[in-house]
């Protein structure tokens, strides 16, 4: 051990180390612990959400879509899925059809905004087969008049799969005037349990029939999207948009679901700022700890000035001595952090059994469970950052203790 080490562990560990110096001490470890901890909990939280949005939210609703302006639909639309299915960035592309309409099953009414039409030949979402269950999918492609319905749209019905439902869908008119509504008997072939609000909002149907009911020509309205990666789906479709000939409008899940996503974002955000000012509040009390030390051995101080030591060995010693307190309060926040973060699920859903209360609802959340997903570069900065304030938090108190007058301190003493 050398010089340096020895130095601060003897000015930490003595005799003669002050009751509230040691308490002061200790809360500044702990406060960079659980800053950390915290820190590095709700981080891989967020991650989660992030990750739950584009694996359960998004492996549903299209990444982006192109539909006509004209109610006649989509022209040459086959020529331009062709032309687009050849770039890498896209994942899968199908022609469909939306109409919002109600769904009467005697008399109860429910209104569904997103009812799509959908092309069974190029429809590839396996998600929804897993959703639908393979044998009610099945009775789905082999009946032309069936529908898939969200969860909550059949409970406010109150239907089950076999039933029988009305779609009423309005007619307007080219000057923009209500004619009288289309009406479509519809068998329910499956249920759809996403999660959330969509559960009440969306239902599937084939392609043909909504083209025969909304007198879609063309037999698609337009094209939807999903991409390798969703986040590049404002861009990607704008590009795609601009190069149709006829006039069409361009959409993205940015703009449908977007909120959900830059809540997530908001929420990191204000994370970092707040469990980093908590972190550097902790650090404050390694100043107070360091100055009240260095108030304390001023004697020490002196006698080592007289012997010939230099302010750069004294300034080493403090800081060395505060570091101790960064470093110790660091390495116990990140490993109960990662511990909590990578256990968190399993964690909550024990707290749920025992409590029977639940942290998220199905009904209102697109998942109903707390989700986690750590990752090591944050961890790393979490460090990082926690080390580098407890390292700033030594410069003042070790700078004030090479400014002692070994004359006037050891008359004093």
């Amino acid at each position: 051990m050398n010089l340096v080490a020895q130095l601060a562990w003897r000015f930490r560990s003595g005799k003669r180390q002050n009751g509230f110096i040691s308490f002061i001490s200790a809360s500044s470890t702990l406060g960079i612990a659980l800053g950390c901890m915290v820190l590095i909990l709700l981080l891989s939280v967020m991650n989660g959400f992030e990750r739950e949005l584009k694996n359960q939210l998004l492996s549903f609703i299209p990444h982006a879509e192109i539909y006509a302006y004209e109610g006649s639909g989509l022209e040459d639309w086959q020529q331009q899925l062709d032309r687009l299915s050849s770039d890498p960035r896209i994942s899968a592309i199908e022609p469909y059809i939306k109409a919002a309409g109600l769904l009467q099953k005697g008399s109860k009414m429910k209104a569904v905004p997103e009812l799509v039409g959908i092309n069974l030949n190029y429809s590839k979402n396996n998600r929804l087969v897993q959703q639908v269950g393979e044998s009610h999918w099945q009775n789905f492609k082999a009946d032309p008049n069936s529908v898939l319905l969200g969860r909550a749209i059949m409970q406010q019905l109150a239907v089950k799969v076999g039933d029988k439902v009305q779609l009423v869908l309005p007619q307007i008119s080219d000057d923009l005037s209500f004619s009288a509504p289309k009406s479509v008997w519809l068998n329910v072939a499956g249920e759809i349990a996403i999660g959330g609000e969509l559960d009440g909002q969306i239902g599937f149907m084939h392609i043909q029939l909504a083209a025969d009911t909304l007198g879609t020509k063309t037999g698609a309205q337009g094209l939807r999207f999903r991409f390798d990666d969703p986040f590049i789906a404002n861009s990607a479709i704008r590009e795609f948009g601009f190069s149709f000939s006829q006039h069409v409008f361009m959409s993205d899940w940015m703009r449908t679901q977007g909120h959900l996503y830059q809540d997530i974002q908001l929420v990191r955000a204000v994370v970092y700022v707040a469990l980093t000012l908590v972190i550097g509040v902790a650090c404050f009390n390694i100043i107070s700890t360091l100055v009240m030390a260095v108030s304390e051995k001023r004697a020490e101080i002196a006698m080592l000035k007289t012997m010939g030591a230099r302010d750069r060995l004294i300034i080493q010693v403090f800081i060395l001595q505060g570091a101790v307190n960064g470093v110790i309060g660091t390495f116990v926040g990140v490993i109960c952090g990662v511990l909590l973060a990578e256990y968190l699920t399993q964690i909550a859903s024990l707290i749920e059994t025992i409590s029977g209360a639940k942290f998220l609802s199905g009904d209102v959340y697109f998942i109903d469970f707390l989700p986690s997903q750590l990752r090591w570069s944050e961890v790393l900065f979490t460090a990082l950052i926690a080390v580098t304030l407890s390292l700033l938090a030594t410069i003042y108190p070790a700078i004030k203790a090479t400014q002692i007058n070994p004359a006037e301190a050891l008359g004093q003493h």
